[in-house]
Formats: structure tokens, sequence, C-alpha cells
């Protein structure tokens, strides 16, 4: 790599005005998301005690997000990108609102068609989130130097699993303890709240690009640019695989209820737990960055997340699940800072929201479809096997990337 990464002061970026501003409403955003997705998880599952309507979560919102990627990635690169985050934004409340209303003053809606209409907000949050993702990762590309793309991954890794870890114990507890009104009356607030705070970020000029370059001559490169980079291609492959196959938490509620017995609160410290890692090993990357030797550490990382998937499975004691999940978030933590910066530091400018809408394919596809296999897989193979399943599949993924790509084994930030 040419641009070497500025690893000085462990601040840096926060002394950005702008990326402050970013930083914090990404925080009310995701800690909205976050609420919601557990709310609708334990909604669905109290209607239904079904592994795969669970799995059908993952897959309403992967399959449009999946759908609008490249389209999006190119609007993200030919229409102002801070109005695409505020629009979808808007459209985020509206879900939010949307689920309030349906759970509550028109609850005979869920009696009448069971949860069809959550799938189908869900939905509709899988298309805003498909527009939203390519225009929010080339927008944060342009408010910090070059020099500081690795120290705002780690810091926007932090305000992002900080809101992973409040936002679902937030949720497991309003539920719990107040009931489905509130839980999604707070997810409504924080939307609205993201909006302000995103609003009072500066825009920012859109890059130069080729005025006749046709729609589909703008996909297709965006699509040939992260496969002929193999170095690239192969860090969100592995991303994609590991957590395709890795990632138990779609079941989690089963778990909560049946193997560990700790109900909607002890689900929400379960769900947190990923996110407390992570945010520790975020911390230590701002202080001690593992950018040297990165496809190494990547590699390792992702090896580590693997074996603590597989122990997770077979733990019947929720304090070491926690420790467990905890140690997967940080191992995961790893792979999310090195792959955001690679990306970031690859990029041209022009290109960036088509390049991040093929990188969205791919994280896609592990978060969404993920989820989805999850639930297949313990429909079909019982819950802990499919758990420990995924977890050799995890491993299995690393060993096979190793040796396809000795770039990514030598990669040096």
């Amino acid at each position: 790599m040419t641009d070497k990464l500025d690893n000085t002061d462990p601040y840096a970026s926060l002394k950005e005005r702008d990326f402050r501003w970013f930083v914090l409403a990404r925080f009310a955003q995701t800690f909205a998301i976050q609420m919601q997705s557990l709310i609708v998880g334990w909604q669905i599952y109290q209607e239904t005690h079904d592994a795969l309507s669970l799995g059908l979560i993952g897959f309403c919102e992967a399959a449009p997000f999946l759908g609008i990627a490249l389209i999006a990635g190119h609007v993200a690169d030919v229409v102002d990108r801070k109005k695409i985050i505020l629009v979808t934004s808007v459209a985020y409340f509206v879900c939010a609102v949307s689920l309030l209303l349906v759970s509550t003053e028109f609850h005979s809606v869920l009696s009448r068609y069971g949860v069809f209409p959550i799938y189908i907000i869900i939905f509709v949050v899988g298309l805003t989130r498909g527009f939203m993702s390519p225009a929010q990762a080339a927008f944060s590309s342009q408010l910090v130097p070059r020099a500081l793309y690795g120290n705002a991954s780690t810091w926007g890794t932090v305000s992002w699993q900080i809101s992973e870890i409040v936002g679902p114990a937030a949720g497991g507890l309003v539920y719990g303890l107040s009931g489905i009104g509130p839980a999604y009356g707070s997810v409504v607030f924080l939307s609205a709240l993201g909006f302000v705070l995103f609003a009072a970020v500066r825009n920012k000029p859109m890059p130069a690009r080729r005025d006749d370059e046709t729609m589909v001559e703008s996909l297709s490169a965006g699509i040939r640019f992260v496969f002929q980079n193999r170095v690239l291609l192969s860090a969100v492959s592995l991303d994609m695989f590991a957590v395709f196959f890795g990632g138990a938490y779609a079941v989690l509620p089963i778990f909560a209820d049946r193997v560990l017995h700790v109900g909607a609160k002890g689900l929400g410290l379960l769900r947190g737990a990923p996110a407390v890692g992570a945010i520790i090993m975020s911390i230590v990357m701002a202080n001690f960055p593992m950018f040297k030797n990165a496809g190494r550490n990547l590699l390792v990382c992702v090896f580590g997340f693997g074996v603590t998937v597989i122990a997770f499975a077979v733990s019947g004691n929720f304090y070491l699940s926690l420790a467990l999940l905890l140690a997967s978030g940080m191992f995961d933590n790893v792979s999310v800072i090195i792959r955001s910066t690679i990306l970031q530091l690859l990029s041209p400018d022009e290109m960036r929201g088509r390049v991040s809408a093929v990188n969205g394919i791919f994280t896609g596809t592990s978060d969404g479809l993920g989820s989805f296999e999850s639930g297949v897989a313990a429909k079909l193979l019982g819950l802990i096997p499919s758990v420990i399943f995924g977890g050799s599949m995890t491993i299995a993924t690393v060993v096979t990337i190793r040796e396809v790509s000795p770039g990514l084994r030598k990669l040096t930030l």
C-alpha cells in the first residue's frame, strides 16, 4: 500500500467537526435500528415460536437491500449524498412509526394477518438501508483527510458498536418492563434524533466524474474494480462467508428461551455482548493499531471468531455464553476495521458509492441472508448442531482464503 496511515493521535478524526456530528447521527440511528431489530425478533418469536420465522426477518431485509444495492451505489455517485442520507432517514422514521402503530393502535391487523405486515415493513427497511448504506460510506470518507481513514474507521466502529450494546439491551429492558408500545416509541424518537443530527453535518461537493458514462457502464465499473482487486475481494469474501455461516444472532431468542432460560431481558444482554467486545477491541486498536501485518491479523481473528461460535453452541451457562459472545465481538471487530480501511484507501473518490454498494452486497448477504441461513439450519439440523456447523464453516473459510490469497496474508497497511 502506498498510503501510510497516520497513527500518531488516536483521537485525530474526532477533532474534525463534521465527522463528530456524523458519528453522533449514525450512533442515534444505529441505536434505533438495533432496538427495533431485537423488538421485532422477540415479537415474532412470541407470535410464532418458530426458528424459520425468525430467519425470515433477515431475509425480508436482505432481499431488497441486495436487489437495489448496485443501483443505489450508482445513485450515491451522481446524487448529493447528504440529501440521500436525509431522505432515507425520514423513511426509517416512517417505518418505525408503522411498527409502533401496527403493534398498538392497529393490533387487529396482526390478529387478522399474523406477522405478515411486520415482514412488509422490514422489507421497506431493507430498501431504505440499500440506498442509505453506500451514501453514508461515500459521504463519511469526505469528512476526514485520507491519512485519518484508519482512525476514522476505528472510531466509527466504536460508535456503531456502542449503539449495538445499548440498543438491544435497551430494547429488551423496555420491552420486558414497559411493553411493546414504549419500546417502539423509543425507536421512533431515536430515528427522529438521527435525522436532526445528520442535518447538522455540513454538505460536501460531489467528486468530479465522467458525464458521458451510462448507468450500465457506471455499474460495471464498480463491479470490475472490486473483482479485479484480489486483496479487497479476498477481504470482503472472508467477511461474507464467515458471518454468513458463523453468525448465530438470528437464533439468540431461542437460546435465551430454551437453552439459557433468561427471557427478553437476558436476550438484550446476549445481543449486546458482541458489541461490548467490539468496543474493547476498537479502543485497543485506536491506541495500538493493528494495521501492520493487517492480513495476518485479519485471518487469525476470523479463525478465533469461528472457535468462539462453536464454544457458544455447546455452552449451557448464561455467563459463559456472555463471555464467548463478547470474545466473538472482539475478533469480529478486527475484520470490520481492517476491511473498512482497505475499502476507503483503495476506492477512488468518484467511485466510492459504487464500490461501497458492491461491498454492501457481500456484507448484506452475510448479515441478512446469514440470519435466514441460521433459521433454516436450526430448523433442519437442530439448534445446537446448526451453530456448530456454522462455526466450523467459518474456520474452513479462513483456511481456504489463506491458501488462495497470499496477497491478503501478507497485507500491511
